[in-house]
Protein backbone atom coordinates (compact mmCIF):
# COMPACT_ATOMS: atom_id res chain seq x y z
CA UNK A 1 0.00 0.00 0.00
CA UNK A 2 1.29 3.32 -0.76
CA UNK A 3 0.58 6.28 1.09
CA UNK A 4 0.92 9.28 -1.55
CA UNK A 5 -1.30 7.09 -4.01
CA UNK A 6 -3.65 6.56 -1.67
CA UNK A 7 -3.67 10.45 -1.50
CA UNK A 8 -3.51 11.22 -5.03
CA UNK A 9 -6.70 8.20 -5.80
CA UNK A 10 -8.47 8.09 -2.92
CA UNK A 11 -11.79 7.45 -4.21
CA UNK A 12 -10.32 5.07 -6.75
CA UNK A 13 -8.58 3.26 -3.99
CA UNK A 14 -11.96 3.45 -2.05
CA UNK A 15 -13.91 1.86 -4.94
CA UNK A 16 -10.49 -0.84 -5.44
CA UNK A 17 -10.81 -1.87 -1.98
CA UNK A 18 -14.68 -1.83 -0.86
CA UNK A 19 -16.04 -3.62 -4.19
CA UNK A 20 -14.31 -6.83 -4.09
CA UNK A 21 -15.24 -7.01 -0.18
CA UNK A 22 -19.19 -5.56 -1.05
CA UNK A 23 -19.25 -8.39 -3.48
CA UNK A 24 -17.70 -10.69 -0.92
CA UNK A 25 -20.52 -10.28 1.73
CA UNK A 26 -23.48 -9.45 -0.24
CA UNK A 27 -22.66 -13.26 -2.21
CA UNK A 28 -22.57 -14.31 1.84
CA UNK A 29 -25.61 -12.86 2.47
CA UNK A 30 -27.17 -14.43 -0.67
CA UNK A 31 -26.29 -17.81 1.09
CA UNK A 32 -28.99 -17.05 4.10
CA UNK A 33 -31.47 -15.85 1.64
CA UNK A 34 -30.84 -18.71 -0.85
CA UNK A 35 -31.16 -21.24 2.31
CA UNK A 36 -34.36 -19.16 3.29
CA UNK A 37 -35.89 -19.70 -0.13
CA UNK A 38 -35.24 -23.65 -0.43
CA UNK A 39 -36.49 -24.10 2.89
CA UNK A 40 -39.55 -21.66 2.35
CA UNK A 41 -40.41 -23.78 -0.55
CA UNK A 42 -39.29 -27.24 0.20
CA UNK A 43 -39.93 -27.08 3.98
CA UNK A 44 -42.11 -24.28 4.89
CA UNK A 45 -42.46 -21.47 7.11
CA UNK A 46 -42.18 -23.48 10.51
CA UNK A 47 -38.34 -24.17 9.04
CA UNK A 48 -37.99 -20.32 8.04
CA UNK A 49 -39.24 -19.56 11.89
CA UNK A 50 -37.16 -22.34 13.33
CA UNK A 51 -33.63 -20.89 11.57
CA UNK A 52 -34.54 -17.12 12.49
CA UNK A 53 -35.09 -18.56 16.14
CA UNK A 54 -31.30 -19.14 16.21
CA UNK A 55 -30.35 -16.30 14.49
CA UNK A 56 -28.43 -14.99 18.02
CA UNK A 57 -26.38 -17.97 18.43
CA UNK A 58 -24.93 -16.98 14.75
CA UNK A 59 -24.30 -13.42 15.54
CA UNK A 60 -22.85 -14.44 18.76
CA UNK A 61 -19.98 -16.08 16.36
CA UNK A 62 -19.73 -12.85 14.06
CA UNK A 63 -19.47 -10.95 17.48
CA UNK A 64 -16.34 -13.27 18.49
CA UNK A 65 -14.98 -13.46 15.48
CA UNK A 66 -15.36 -9.61 14.72
CA UNK A 67 -14.05 -8.83 18.00
CA UNK A 68 -10.48 -10.62 17.85
CA UNK A 69 -10.19 -10.11 13.63
CA UNK A 70 -11.13 -6.67 13.31
CA UNK A 71 -8.70 -5.21 16.05
CA UNK A 72 -6.17 -7.43 15.08
CA UNK A 73 -6.03 -6.12 11.50
CA UNK A 74 -6.39 -2.70 12.90
CA UNK A 75 -3.11 -3.34 14.65
CA UNK A 76 -1.38 -4.81 12.15
CA UNK A 77 -2.60 -2.48 9.41
CA UNK A 78 -0.89 0.45 11.96
CA UNK A 79 2.13 -1.71 12.15
CA UNK A 80 2.31 -1.83 8.60
CA UNK A 81 1.67 1.99 8.37
CA UNK A 82 4.62 2.33 10.46
CA UNK A 83 7.11 0.26 8.42
CA UNK A 84 7.14 -2.67 11.34
CA UNK A 85 6.77 -6.17 8.35
CA UNK A 86 7.55 -8.52 11.70
CA UNK A 87 4.88 -7.44 13.72
CA UNK A 88 2.59 -7.32 11.22
CA UNK A 89 2.81 -11.39 10.73
CA UNK A 90 3.17 -11.97 14.76
CA UNK A 91 -0.34 -10.71 14.92
CA UNK A 92 -1.85 -11.99 12.10
CA UNK A 93 -0.91 -15.78 13.36
CA UNK A 94 -1.94 -14.58 16.79
CA UNK A 95 -5.69 -13.46 15.80
CA UNK A 96 -6.07 -16.29 13.32
CA UNK A 97 -5.43 -19.00 16.03
CA UNK A 98 -7.13 -16.59 18.83
CA UNK A 99 -10.00 -16.41 16.71
CA UNK A 100 -10.68 -20.33 16.05
CA UNK A 101 -9.65 -20.94 19.74
CA UNK A 102 -12.77 -18.42 20.74
CA UNK A 103 -14.74 -20.25 18.13
CA UNK A 104 -14.70 -23.91 18.76
CA UNK A 105 -14.71 -23.40 22.64
CA UNK A 106 -18.17 -21.27 21.84
CA UNK A 107 -19.35 -24.29 20.06
CA UNK A 108 -18.96 -26.26 22.94
CA UNK A 109 -20.79 -23.81 25.09
CA UNK A 110 -23.66 -23.78 22.79
CA UNK A 111 -24.60 -27.36 23.26
CA UNK A 112 -25.73 -26.83 26.16
CA UNK A 113 -27.75 -23.29 25.22
CA UNK A 114 -30.40 -24.75 22.83
CA UNK A 115 -33.16 -26.29 25.29
CA UNK A 116 -33.06 -23.13 27.59
CA UNK A 117 -33.36 -21.26 24.78
CA UNK A 118 -36.35 -22.43 22.76
CA UNK A 119 -38.39 -22.96 25.95
CA UNK A 120 -37.72 -19.06 26.90
CA UNK A 121 -39.64 -18.12 23.10
CA UNK A 122 -41.85 -20.89 24.02
CA UNK A 123 -41.62 -22.60 20.38
CA UNK A 124 -43.85 -25.36 19.14
CA UNK A 125 -42.74 -28.99 18.77
CA UNK A 126 -42.36 -28.85 15.02
CA UNK A 127 -40.47 -25.91 14.94
CA UNK A 128 -38.06 -26.94 18.10
CA UNK A 129 -37.74 -30.45 15.47
CA UNK A 130 -36.40 -28.27 12.76
CA UNK A 131 -34.41 -25.70 15.01
CA UNK A 132 -32.38 -28.92 16.51
CA UNK A 133 -31.78 -30.46 13.17
CA UNK A 134 -30.36 -27.35 11.12
CA UNK A 135 -27.91 -25.81 14.62
CA UNK A 136 -26.34 -28.78 15.66
CA UNK A 137 -25.04 -29.16 11.79
CA UNK A 138 -24.31 -24.99 12.23
CA UNK A 139 -22.49 -25.16 15.29
CA UNK A 140 -20.09 -27.59 13.07
CA UNK A 141 -20.17 -24.59 10.47
CA UNK A 142 -20.27 -21.55 12.55
CA UNK A 143 -16.04 -21.82 13.74
CA UNK A 144 -14.97 -22.45 10.04
CA UNK A 145 -16.91 -19.75 8.89
CA UNK A 146 -15.43 -17.37 11.21
CA UNK A 147 -11.92 -18.16 10.49
CA UNK A 148 -12.45 -17.96 6.86
CA UNK A 149 -14.08 -14.72 7.43
CA UNK A 150 -10.99 -13.72 9.81
CA UNK A 151 -8.43 -14.95 7.10
CA UNK A 152 -10.40 -12.93 4.32
CA UNK A 153 -9.78 -9.25 6.01
CA UNK A 154 -5.82 -10.05 5.83
CA UNK A 155 -6.23 -10.85 2.59
CA UNK A 156 -7.55 -7.78 1.80
CA UNK A 157 -5.04 -6.01 3.96
CA UNK A 158 -2.36 -7.91 1.79
CA UNK A 159 -3.78 -5.65 -0.98
CA UNK A 160 -5.93 -9.17 -3.00
CA UNK A 161 -9.15 -8.00 -1.75
CA UNK A 162 -10.42 -9.95 -6.10
CA UNK A 163 -9.03 -13.14 -4.36
CA UNK A 164 -11.04 -13.74 -1.49
CA UNK A 165 -13.97 -12.14 -3.69
CA UNK A 166 -13.57 -14.89 -6.23
CA UNK A 167 -13.36 -17.66 -3.27
CA UNK A 168 -16.81 -15.77 -1.87
CA UNK A 169 -18.13 -16.41 -5.06
CA UNK A 170 -17.48 -20.15 -5.27
CA UNK A 171 -18.50 -20.20 -1.72
CA UNK A 172 -22.09 -19.41 -2.99
CA UNK A 173 -22.17 -21.40 -6.12
CA UNK A 174 -21.39 -24.50 -4.51
CA UNK A 175 -23.71 -23.75 -1.23
CA UNK A 176 -26.41 -22.97 -3.69
CA UNK A 177 -25.94 -26.05 -5.85
CA UNK A 178 -25.92 -28.13 -2.97
CA UNK A 179 -29.13 -26.58 -0.99
CA UNK A 180 -30.76 -27.66 -4.36
CA UNK A 181 -28.98 -31.55 -4.50
CA UNK A 182 -30.35 -31.84 -0.60
CA UNK A 183 -33.30 -30.09 -0.19
CA UNK A 184 -34.73 -30.88 -4.02
CA UNK A 185 -33.19 -34.47 -4.52
CA UNK A 186 -32.55 -36.07 -1.41
CA UNK A 187 -35.50 -34.13 0.48
CA UNK A 188 -32.69 -33.80 3.35
CA UNK A 189 -34.59 -30.87 4.69
CA UNK A 190 -33.15 -28.25 7.07
CA UNK A 191 -30.67 -30.77 8.13
CA UNK A 192 -29.40 -30.82 4.44
CA UNK A 193 -28.99 -27.18 3.88
CA UNK A 194 -26.76 -26.82 7.16
CA UNK A 195 -24.81 -29.60 5.66
CA UNK A 196 -24.23 -27.71 2.48
CA UNK A 197 -23.02 -24.85 4.43
CA UNK A 198 -20.86 -26.61 6.48
CA UNK A 199 -19.54 -28.57 3.02
CA UNK A 200 -19.30 -24.90 1.12
CA UNK A 201 -16.77 -23.66 4.16
CA UNK A 202 -14.55 -26.21 4.38
CA UNK A 203 -14.21 -26.15 0.42
CA UNK A 204 -13.48 -22.18 0.76
CA UNK A 205 -10.98 -22.88 3.84
CA UNK A 206 -8.61 -25.21 1.90
CA UNK A 207 -8.28 -21.96 -0.84
CA UNK A 208 -7.46 -19.93 1.52
CA UNK A 209 -4.68 -22.04 3.01
CA UNK A 210 -3.20 -22.24 -0.27
CA UNK A 211 -3.43 -18.27 -0.88
CA UNK A 212 -1.45 -18.22 2.63
CA UNK A 213 0.66 -20.71 1.57
CA UNK A 214 1.71 -19.46 -1.81
CA UNK A 215 0.92 -16.46 -2.61
CA UNK A 216 1.16 -14.15 0.63
CA UNK A 217 3.87 -11.70 1.02
CA UNK A 218 3.19 -9.95 4.28
CA UNK A 219 0.97 -12.16 6.56
CA UNK A 220 2.73 -15.46 6.53
CA UNK A 221 1.64 -18.77 8.27
CA UNK A 222 4.39 -20.00 10.67
CA UNK A 223 4.66 -19.74 14.58
CA UNK A 224 4.34 -17.21 16.78
CA UNK A 225 4.70 -15.94 20.61
CA UNK A 226 1.31 -15.11 22.14
CA UNK A 227 1.77 -11.91 23.49
CA UNK A 228 -1.29 -11.03 25.93
CA UNK A 229 -0.55 -7.12 25.21
CA UNK A 230 -1.45 -7.77 21.72
CA UNK A 231 -4.44 -10.23 22.87
CA UNK A 232 -5.96 -7.52 25.19
CA UNK A 233 -5.29 -5.00 22.53
CA UNK A 234 -7.38 -6.22 19.70
CA UNK A 235 -10.13 -7.30 22.11
CA UNK A 236 -10.50 -3.69 23.46
CA UNK A 237 -10.00 -2.53 19.98
CA UNK A 238 -12.52 -4.65 18.27
CA UNK A 239 -14.93 -4.80 21.01
CA UNK A 240 -17.25 -1.89 19.45
CA UNK A 241 -17.93 -5.13 16.69
CA UNK A 242 -18.15 -7.51 19.43
CA UNK A 243 -20.79 -4.97 21.14
CA UNK A 244 -22.78 -4.45 17.62
CA UNK A 245 -23.04 -8.11 16.95
CA UNK A 246 -24.10 -9.20 20.66
CA UNK A 247 -26.16 -6.14 19.83
CA UNK A 248 -28.15 -7.99 16.92
CA UNK A 249 -28.39 -10.93 18.38
CA UNK A 250 -29.64 -9.90 21.41
CA UNK A 251 -32.22 -7.71 19.82
CA UNK A 252 -32.54 -10.93 17.28
CA UNK A 253 -34.24 -12.85 20.54
CA UNK A 254 -36.15 -9.74 21.98
CA UNK A 255 -37.54 -9.31 18.31
CA UNK A 256 -38.24 -13.17 18.26
CA UNK A 257 -39.71 -12.91 22.02
CA UNK A 258 -41.92 -10.32 21.41
CA UNK A 259 -43.38 -11.26 17.32
CA UNK A 260 -43.74 -15.05 19.14
CA UNK A 261 -46.18 -13.52 21.75
CA UNK A 262 -47.91 -10.28 20.15
CA UNK A 263 -48.66 -12.76 17.03
CA UNK A 264 -46.64 -16.30 16.50
CA UNK A 265 -45.14 -18.00 14.01
CA UNK A 266 -46.22 -15.92 10.83
CA UNK A 267 -44.90 -13.01 12.59
CA UNK A 268 -41.37 -14.49 12.44
CA UNK A 269 -41.36 -15.96 9.54
CA UNK A 270 -42.58 -12.69 8.00
CA UNK A 271 -40.06 -10.22 9.72
CA UNK A 272 -37.60 -13.15 8.72
CA UNK A 273 -38.22 -12.39 4.60
CA UNK A 274 -38.02 -8.59 5.22
CA UNK A 275 -35.10 -9.63 7.24
CA UNK A 276 -33.03 -11.05 4.25
CA UNK A 277 -33.24 -7.61 2.73
CA UNK A 278 -32.09 -5.56 5.84
CA UNK A 279 -29.09 -8.32 5.99
CA UNK A 280 -28.29 -8.18 2.47
CA UNK A 281 -28.26 -4.63 2.67
CA UNK A 282 -25.88 -4.67 5.85
CA UNK A 283 -23.20 -6.65 3.74
CA UNK A 284 -22.99 -4.37 1.21
CA UNK A 285 -22.47 -1.68 4.40
CA UNK A 286 -19.83 -4.39 6.45
CA UNK A 287 -18.27 -4.78 2.50
CA UNK A 288 -17.54 -1.09 3.05
CA UNK A 289 -16.25 -1.16 6.03
CA UNK A 290 -13.96 -3.78 5.96
CA UNK A 291 -12.47 -2.52 2.70
CA UNK A 292 -11.54 0.71 3.86
CA UNK A 293 -10.98 0.36 7.49
CA UNK A 294 -7.34 -1.09 6.27
CA UNK A 295 -7.14 2.31 4.20
CA UNK A 296 -8.00 4.35 7.64
CA UNK A 297 -6.17 2.18 9.39
CA UNK A 298 -2.29 2.82 7.12
CA UNK A 299 -3.65 6.56 6.85
CA UNK A 300 -3.41 6.83 10.54
CA UNK A 301 -0.42 4.97 11.14
CA UNK A 302 0.99 7.23 8.80
CA UNK A 303 -0.13 10.71 10.74
CA UNK A 304 -2.28 11.23 7.75
CA UNK A 305 -5.27 12.08 10.23
CA UNK A 306 -6.95 14.23 7.75
CA UNK A 307 -6.35 11.31 4.88
CA UNK A 308 -8.38 9.04 7.38
CA UNK A 309 -11.43 11.22 7.89
CA UNK A 310 -11.60 12.16 4.29
CA UNK A 311 -12.17 8.46 3.50
CA UNK A 312 -14.65 7.85 6.21
CA UNK A 313 -16.77 11.02 4.76
CA UNK A 314 -16.23 9.54 1.10
CA UNK A 315 -17.54 5.97 2.72
CA UNK A 316 -20.37 7.64 4.03
CA UNK A 317 -21.82 9.30 1.07
CA UNK A 318 -21.31 6.21 -0.93
CA UNK A 319 -23.57 4.29 2.26
CA UNK A 320 -26.57 6.79 1.54
CA UNK A 321 -26.69 6.68 -2.03
CA UNK A 322 -26.89 2.99 -1.59
CA UNK A 323 -29.47 2.81 1.26
CA UNK A 324 -31.59 4.72 -1.45
CA UNK A 325 -31.14 2.38 -4.60
CA UNK A 326 -32.19 -0.43 -2.57
CA UNK A 327 -34.99 1.19 -0.87
CA UNK A 328 -36.71 2.11 -4.45
CA UNK A 329 -35.89 -1.23 -6.19
CA UNK A 330 -37.42 -3.09 -3.43
CA UNK A 331 -40.00 -0.78 -3.27
CA UNK A 332 -40.91 -1.82 -6.65
CA UNK A 333 -40.55 -5.29 -6.57
CA UNK A 334 -42.05 -5.91 -3.07
CA UNK A 335 -44.96 -7.78 -4.30
CA UNK A 336 -42.89 -10.08 -6.33
CA UNK A 337 -40.15 -10.62 -3.11
CA UNK A 338 -43.19 -11.91 -0.84
CA UNK A 339 -44.30 -14.09 -2.75
CA UNK A 340 -40.69 -15.94 -3.28
CA UNK A 341 -40.19 -17.87 -0.12
CA UNK A 342 -43.76 -18.30 0.92
CA UNK A 343 -47.37 -18.57 -0.75
CA UNK A 344 -49.40 -17.42 2.39
CA UNK A 345 -51.43 -14.73 2.31
CA UNK A 346 -51.32 -13.68 5.88
CA UNK A 347 -47.28 -13.52 6.08
CA UNK A 348 -47.40 -11.87 2.50
CA UNK A 349 -49.76 -9.42 3.83
CA UNK A 350 -47.23 -8.54 6.73
CA UNK A 351 -44.79 -8.38 4.82
CA UNK A 352 -46.25 -5.93 2.08
CA UNK A 353 -47.01 -3.46 5.00
CA UNK A 354 -44.23 -3.66 6.83
CA UNK A 355 -41.40 -3.71 4.39
CA UNK A 356 -41.35 -0.07 3.29
CA UNK A 357 -41.81 1.12 7.09
CA UNK A 358 -38.66 -0.74 8.04
CA UNK A 359 -36.84 -0.31 4.94
CA UNK A 360 -36.56 3.50 6.25
CA UNK A 361 -33.63 2.89 8.61
CA UNK A 362 -31.53 2.01 5.52
CA UNK A 363 -31.33 6.11 5.32
CA UNK A 364 -29.46 6.17 8.14
CA UNK A 365 -28.14 3.08 9.47
CA UNK A 366 -24.97 3.12 6.71
CA UNK A 367 -23.27 6.48 8.20
CA UNK A 368 -23.58 4.95 11.68
CA UNK A 369 -22.39 1.49 11.20
CA UNK A 370 -19.44 3.60 8.66
CA UNK A 371 -18.43 5.94 11.40
CA UNK A 372 -18.14 2.90 13.91
CA UNK A 373 -16.13 1.41 11.38
CA UNK A 374 -13.73 4.01 11.20
CA UNK A 375 -13.28 5.01 14.99
CA UNK A 376 -12.14 1.16 15.45
CA UNK A 377 -10.17 1.52 12.78
CA UNK A 378 -8.24 4.63 14.66
CA UNK A 379 -7.97 2.92 17.79
CA UNK A 380 -11.03 5.05 19.70
CA UNK A 381 -12.72 2.04 20.44
CA UNK A 382 -14.97 4.20 22.90
CA UNK A 383 -17.16 6.07 20.32
CA UNK A 384 -17.24 3.23 18.30
CA UNK A 385 -18.74 1.17 21.14
CA UNK A 386 -21.27 3.82 22.09
CA UNK A 387 -22.90 3.67 18.34
CA UNK A 388 -22.60 0.35 18.07
CA UNK A 389 -24.63 -0.50 21.61
CA UNK A 390 -27.02 2.87 20.69
CA UNK A 391 -27.88 0.80 17.38
CA UNK A 392 -27.76 -2.62 18.01
CA UNK A 393 -28.87 -3.18 22.03
CA UNK A 394 -29.44 0.24 24.14
CA UNK A 395 -32.27 2.26 21.96
CA UNK A 396 -32.89 -0.57 19.39
CA UNK A 397 -34.12 -2.64 22.96
CA UNK A 398 -36.26 -0.22 24.13
CA UNK A 399 -37.83 0.11 21.19
CA UNK A 400 -38.37 -3.71 20.43
CA UNK A 401 -40.34 -3.37 24.13
CA UNK A 402 -42.16 -0.61 23.32
CA UNK A 403 -43.65 0.02 19.46
CA UNK A 404 -44.88 -3.59 19.36
CA UNK A 405 -46.71 -3.25 22.39
CA UNK A 406 -48.11 0.14 21.51
CA UNK A 407 -49.21 -0.35 17.62
CA UNK A 408 -48.28 -4.09 16.96
CA UNK A 409 -47.00 -5.63 14.16
CA UNK A 410 -46.13 -2.26 13.05
CA UNK A 411 -44.59 -1.31 15.54
CA UNK A 412 -41.91 -4.48 15.25
CA UNK A 413 -41.21 -2.49 11.86
CA UNK A 414 -41.07 0.93 13.24
CA UNK A 415 -38.15 -0.08 15.34
CA UNK A 416 -34.89 -0.07 13.21
CA UNK A 417 -35.54 3.16 12.06
CA UNK A 418 -36.85 4.84 14.89
CA UNK A 419 -33.50 3.76 16.37
CA UNK A 420 -31.26 4.32 13.77
CA UNK A 421 -32.39 7.68 13.34
CA UNK A 422 -31.80 8.45 17.26
CA UNK A 423 -28.17 6.45 17.15
CA UNK A 424 -27.36 9.32 13.72
CA UNK A 425 -28.29 12.06 16.39
CA UNK A 426 -25.08 10.06 18.62
CA UNK A 427 -22.71 10.05 15.80
CA UNK A 428 -23.11 13.69 14.59
CA UNK A 429 -22.25 14.76 17.91
CA UNK A 430 -19.22 12.21 18.21
CA UNK A 431 -17.51 13.57 14.46
CA UNK A 432 -18.45 17.42 15.60
CA UNK A 433 -17.34 17.57 18.95
CA UNK A 434 -14.13 15.79 17.80
CA UNK A 435 -12.23 15.04 14.53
Amino acid sequence: MNLEQLKQDTTKMIWQFSIPAIISMVLTSLITIADGFFIGNYVGKEGIAAVNLGLPIIYLYLGVGLMVSIGGVAIAGMALGSGDESACSQVFRQTIVTTFIFSVLLSFIMVFSFQPMLSLLRADRCVIGYFQEYYRIMLLELPVMVVNSSFGMFIRGEGHPKYYMKISIMDVLFNIFLDYVFADWLHMGVAGIALASLLAALASFICILYFFVRKASIYRLGGFRFSGKICVQSILNGSSEFIGEMSTGIAMFAYNFVIMRKIGADGVTAFTIVGYVAYAFSMVIVGFGQGTSPLISFAYGAKEKILAAHIRRRTNRYVCCAGIVVFLLMAAGMEWYSRLFVQNERVEGMIQSGMLIFMTSFFFSGVNAITSFYYTATGRAFESAVISASRGLVVLLACIFTLPFLFGMTGVWLAAPVTEGITLGITLYFLRSRQ
